[in-house]
């Protein structure tokens, strides 16, 4: 799969593009140039990744379509390289750049750009015509394309018998059929209705999770951005201010105008468990007994120590005034103490889906991941402060905005959970463990010893 690198690029309408470009580079403003230009893009580096959907976002005029446009050689860079691979968009031949747009980068457009006198067939196989293969390779590839979209039974309509959220699938369908490693979306479904918009946004990810394209995806829409985009752009009068992760926009915005850009967001619809939790304070092997459970949880300063077995697999809890029972009743194991009624999140859940075990259990609701085994917990207070947006000032004028940083409540990749009497082993590779917090505990809402 080809992935895409934008480096460094500028590009300017007008007179004198590379004098504006100049100026740029020497600190003048996008305003300054206006006189020997418009600056649309303005020293945009990124890197988008093969099988990921990046999505750019921007209000109007930011420069977004601009920038894609250059992203399959429609525009040619004032400065700069986008390259495609191997192949430097501005520095091919004609035949080169159109060899490169018929077997590498399709498109889909806002508004369709259906061939109204061509079946919706004969729509979806165009691009396979483009490349010359022959008829009946056509109809097979184009009827897969269409099954895939759900227009399977349409194949022999013309476009106009469609709908509009019909037609736009037949430019999926165009796409899709195409077969080119990168497909490129400018706004494709800013034009529809709210309901078959979500149709579509629905119907794309479950087509990405089964092809693995690489997509570069258009939009002013930010909740569309956040749905869609495993990593997103936001873009301001031509430059790219900040790019990551939906999470990492919202935890840490990048200045004062991400920050209200994301400020309506819902961010428990956005945010996931992974997101804010912690490490727990105590941790207990089961095969360890009431007594090592106690001094677990004594170091810890907790009432209570969450369960887990050889594998790290989640049991459940044991209480303090249970293991002393135990101790005191000469009982060396912990069964019949583990209570496994507390409910479990997965590192994907939602926040707003924590909402319901947390305020049904005193203790921080522990998270897990697709094995079962412990990664993190997110006490009460942890969970509300992730609903209050950071704070945030506005960069100095020309001051260059790097990539997002991690936001503040994500705790780094650290050491896998110590448990007393259970070996160390390396964290698995898909396994999420929040940073450690040495010498205390952050979880106000554990049951204190």
């Amino acid at each position: 799969m080809t992935g895409l690198r934008v480096e460094g690029v500028y590009k300017v309408f007008g007179r004198r593009p590379n004098e504006a470009v100049r100026r740029l580079r020497d600190g003048s403003s996008r305003e300054d140039v206006r006189p020997w230009g418009t600056a649309a893009v303005i020293d945009a580096d990124l890197e988008i990744r093969s099988g990921e959907t990046f999505v750019v976002m921007g209000l109007s005029g930011s420069g977004k379509s601009t920038l894609i446009r250059m992203l399959n050689g429609l525009l040619k860079p004032t400065a700069g390289r986008v390259v495609l691979g191997d192949d430097d968009l501005s520095a091919v031949s004609a035949a080169q750049l159109r060899s490169i747009r018929q077997r590498k980068v399709s498109m889909v457009f806002q508004h369709f750009a259906l061939l109204p006198h061509r079946t919706v067939r004969d729509n979806a196989a165009y691009p396979l015509a483009l490349q010359g293969v022959d008829k009946a390779e056509r109809r097979t590839k184009a009827d897969e394309a269409l099954e895939m979209v759900g227009l399977g039974q349409w194949g022999d309509s013309l476009p106009h018998e469609l709908s509009g959220g019909m037609r736009q699938r037949v430019g999926l369908a165009r796409a899709l059929a195409a077969d080119t490693d990168i497909l490129l979306m400018d706004e494709a479904f800013s034009a529809l209705d709210p309901l078959i918009r979500r149709e579509m946004q629905d119907q794309l990810l479950e087509l990405q999770q089964t092809l693995g394209k690489t997509i570069v995806f258009i939009t002013h829409d930010l909740n569309e951005a956040m749905y869609l985009g495993d990593r997103i752009a936001v873009m301001r009068d031509g430059r790219v201010v900040q790019v990551g992760t939906s999470e990492q926009i919202l935890s840490a915005p990048a200045d004062d105008y991400v920050a209200q850009f994301v400020a309506d967001v819902d961010r428990t619809r956005v945010l996931t468990a992974s997101s804010v939790m912690r490490r727990p304070a105590a941790v207990a092997f089961a095969g360890g007994g009431p007594r090592l459970a106690l001094r677990t949880m004594r170091d810890a300063q907790v009432a209570a120590a969450y369960v887990v077995d050889r594998a790290r697999v989640l049991r459940g809890i044991v209480r303090d005034a249970d293991a002393v029972d135990a101790t005191r009743a000469g009982r060396d194991t912990l069964d019949g103490l583990i209570d496994d009624s507390l409910t479990s999140v997965s590192v994907d859940t939602p926040l707003a889906e924590v909402f319901a075990p947390a305020a049904e259990s005193p203790l921080p609701v522990p998270v897990t991941d697709d094995k079962g085994r412990l990664v993190g917990v997110i006490p009460r207070a942890i969970l509300l402060e992730a609903m209050v947006p950071p704070e945030t000032s506005t960069p100095a004028e020309g001051t260059p905005v790097a990539d997002a940083p991690t936001p503040v409540l994500v705790g780094a990749p650290a050491a896998p959970l110590s448990v007393p009497g259970l070996p160390e082993e390396p964290t698995p590779a898909d396994a999420t463990t929040a940073a450690p917090t040495a010498g205390r505990t952050d979880n106000p809402t554990e049951v204190r010893a």
